[in-house]
Formats: C-alpha cells, sequence, structure tokens
C-alpha cells in the first residue's frame, strides 16, 4: 500500500510510473489499430519478418468477419442492418472502417484526443462482439480488444508522451480527452 502522507514529490512518482504505463498501452494498442488499418490498405493479411510473424485483418478478412457475424446473431436488429446495408455495400463500409482504423491507430499512438480515439475502436468493436456474445469463444477472445480501450476511454492517457499534454493547457485543463 502506499503512504499517502509523504511529500508531494514522493507522492508524484508513482502517478508518473502509472501515467508512463499507460502511455505505453496507449501506444501498444494503437500499434496494433494502426497496423491493422494499414493491412486494409495495402491488402497484406499476413507479415512474416523470418524471426517473428503475424496476421492482420484485412478488409477481406474483416468483411468475412462481419458476414460470420451477421449469420450468427440472434439480435435481429443487428443482424438485419449488417445484412442488409453494410455487408452489401461493403465498398463503401470498407473504407470507412479502413479511415476510423486509421483514426483511432494515429489517435492512440500519437495520443491525439486519446479518450475519443478509444471510445471510436470500442464503438467499431462493439456491434461484431454483440453479435457474438451468445458464442463462448468470442467471449474470451476479443475482451482482449474491449479491455484496453475502456481503460483507455477512462483515462487521459494522451497526456504523458502525447499531444493531449500540450493541448490541456492551452484550453485551460477543458480538454476532455
Amino acid at each position: 500500500m502506499i503512504d499517502t502522507t509523504g511529500t508531494a514529490p514522493e507522492l508524484l512518482a508513482p502517478a508518473r510510473s502509472l501515467g508512463g504505463a499507460f502511455a505505453a498501452l496507449r501506444i501498444f494498442i494503437g500499434l496494433v489499430w494502426l497496423s491493422n488499418a494499414l493491412a486494409k490498405v495495402v491488402d497484406v493479411a499476413v507479415v512474416d519478418w523470418g524471426f517473428f510473424s503475424f496476421n492482420l485483418i484485412t478488409r477481406g478478412v474483416a468483411q468475412g468477419l462481419a458476414t460470420d457475424a451477421a449469420a450468427k446473431s440472434q439480435i435481429a436488429p443487428l443482424t438485419s442492418f449488417y445484412r442488409d446495408v453494410v455487408l452489401p455495400n461493403w465498398g463503401f463500409f470498407g473504407i470507412v472502417l479502413t479511415l476510423a482504423e486509421l483514426a483511432v491507430g494515429i489517435g492512440l499512438v500519437f495520443g491525439i484526443a486519446t479518450r475519443l480515439a478509444a471510445v471510436g475502436g470500442l464503438l467499431l468493436i462493439l456491434p461484431i462482439w454483440l453479435m457474438l456474445w451468445h458464442t463462448t469463444a468470442y467471449l474470451w477472445e476479443y475482451p482482449l480488444d474491449l479491455f484496453p480501450l475502456v481503460l483507455l476511454a477512462i483515462v487521459p492517457a494522451g497526456r504523458m508522451f502525447g499531444v493531449d499534454r500540450t493541448l490541456a493547457p492551452r484550453l485551460h485543463g477543458r480538454w476532455p480527452f
């Protein structure tokens, strides 16, 4: 337990450490979003660096995930919206998804409107997560996507090593992000 009876400089060290940890989380999650957005731009799903390889979500993979979620969903209005609006117009929605992921990734990596970027990421993931809520695998896989974004939506993590740090004082502390 932290002793809160110390002097101000002693109390600031844990706050700086916590701020640094949230900045690291923000940047890492931002890189994940940015890399998946760039995968949609260049249409590369598998990256192999020899010593390390990983999969990314291209527009085609994203369309497959949305199609699968709509087919398995038990939420009729959401299923109808995806089946009747999103999937038939995937050319448009795929571009919107790519631009939104770029915005989320850039916002998180550089700490620009960090909370807004995290909420944007949540809004992108939430419909798929809701459509697949009843499946057992999805419940335990995708909280890894959701939980860091929830934390970043709550904590002003962009104020440590981010652009939000310079914007907040300019707006007299009223910068909500």
